[in-house]
């Protein structure tokens, strides 16, 4: 470590609460998702924030009034060395009207070594630590020879992937830190896609007329779309099962590849048969696995179920998969993501928390889910590693440490300045 990062990076122990008020600025903005829409004041501070530091911005609505905000440093060498994407997302987990919180979530405190507010761990520690970096590195008057790119996105808690939406806008990079909710271990993650399936009657029947369908002699082909969704559901269950003894990925607990059926809907009126049933699905998946080849596993598997009985066989069931929003179209996709542990990136990020923690990170996988899989599957070799964890996210008096917010700081500074003095072979 040169002697001009090792100041820098000192500095933050003595600087800790400038640090500490930058996450407390961060969490003072309102941006629960749901209900979103509400995050375009949040983004412009940062767009402010990293204008002053000399980025490049780009700042579009991805929603009316939920915008992204791209930064673009460019490298005083950018051919030559390597360039960086930090992304995190600034909305924050919904509180729910009965949470009985000790403060007011969006009024911050400092209790115990801890800062408290919702999005204090997930995850406007990751963004205010990565803020905080830059400032030095700018105050410093580094120029860094490789760029820098640093993404706020909206939407990742109801999976409007604003991530996704950098992507289609053509950001790369050489490599990616989502500074999202990890406890400080560099991670991968599983992923996880929704779906619909649909059963459905080309008739609808009275009520009276139920007999004939489920006695002898009755003579009418017809059947309750529900009961036939409790024929779907078996099927996926035994799906569900056979995965968990066929399939493992080491990090997750044996059968945490799930298919999980979250809300049915069905029928019009007691006094029909029911000629429409919807069941929406949550489906996890393992890192070196695809939504599409989850996709193609359970539809082969449930047409063979639907082929086994008469009525479906005639009247098959019908998917709908994904969505860009769980508020819009109640629907979702976050691809999995594998973390090489000898990538370069991967090795540096190691390498710096070493130096700073002074004992080796834990690689592992996320038993959650982050954009970090639309990076990975833009192609950008990409890794999870953030500050708070998981028991945190989402929590009434959700908090971070403050230690390990200033440890973050450090190891992500250190990361930034090394990986951008890092020369393209």
């Amino acid at each position: 470590m040169t002697i001009e990062l090792s100041e820098l990076v000192e500095q933050i122990d003595s600087r800790k609460d400038e640090l500490i008020d930058l996450l407390k600025k961060l969490i003072e903005f309102k941006t629960p998702a749901p209900p979103a829409r509400n995050t375009k004041e949040a983004q412009t501070f940062i767009a402010n924030f990293l204008q002053e530091k000399g980025f490049i911005i780009d700042m579009w609505d991805v929603y009316p009034n939920d915008p992204n905000v791209v930064g673009v440093l460019n490298g005083k060498e950018e051919h030559a060395y390597k360039s960086l994407i930090i992304n995190g997302h600034i909305d924050v987990a919904e509180v729910g009207k009965d949470e009985n919180w000790d403060v007011d979530p969006f009024i911050p405190i400092v209790k115990n070594g801890a800062v408290i507010g919702r999005g204090a761990a997930d995850m406007k520690g990751g963004l205010a630590g990565a803020l905080f970096a830059i400032q030095l590195l700018h105050e410093a008057g580094i120029d860094l020879p490789g760029s820098l790119l640093f993404q706020s996105v909206i939407g990742e808690e109801v999976g409007e992937a604003g991530t996704l939406e950098c992507c289609k806008r053509g950001y790369k990079a050489d490599f990616a830190v989502v500074v999202d909710t990890s406890d400080l271990h560099i991670q991968g993650q599983g992923g996880v896609i929704t779906g619909w399936i649909t059963v459905k009657s080309d008739q609808t029947f009275h009520d009276a007329t139920r007999r004939q369908m489920i006695h002898a002699g009755g003579k009418l082909f017809g059947a309750s779309a529900i009961e036939k969704m409790m024929v779907i559901i078996n099927g996926l269950q035994e799906l569900e099962r056979h995965w968990a003894v066929t399939k493992s990925y080491q990090g997750f607990l044996p059968g945490t590849n799930t298919i999980n059926p979250a809300v049915i809907e069905g029928g019009r009126h007691a006094a029909f048969i029911a000629d429409e049933c919807r069941l929406w699905i949550t489906v996890h998946y393992y890192p070196n696995e695809t939504h599409e080849q989850i996709i193609e596993e359970i539809e082969e598997h449930i047409r063979h179920v639907a082929n086994a009985d008469p009525w479906l066989r005639k009247n098959p069931p019908i998917f709908e998969w994904g969505g860009k929003s769980m508020i819009v179209d109640r629907g979702e996709i976050f691809p999995s993501l594998e973390v090489d542990p000898n990538e370069l990136g991967v090795k540096q990020l190691a390498s710096a928390h070493r130096e700073v923690i002074q004992e080796e990170v834990i690689i592992d996988v996320s038993p959650s889910v982050t954009d970090g899989g639309w990076l990975g599957e833009a192609g950008i070799p990409t890794a999870i590693y953030g500050p708070g964890n998981l028991q945190n996210a989402h929590a009434v008096n959700e908090q971070v440490s403050i230690g390990q917010l200033v440890s973050y700081t450090k190891v992500i500074l250190m990361f930034i300045y090394n990986w951008c003095n890092t020369k393209r072979l």
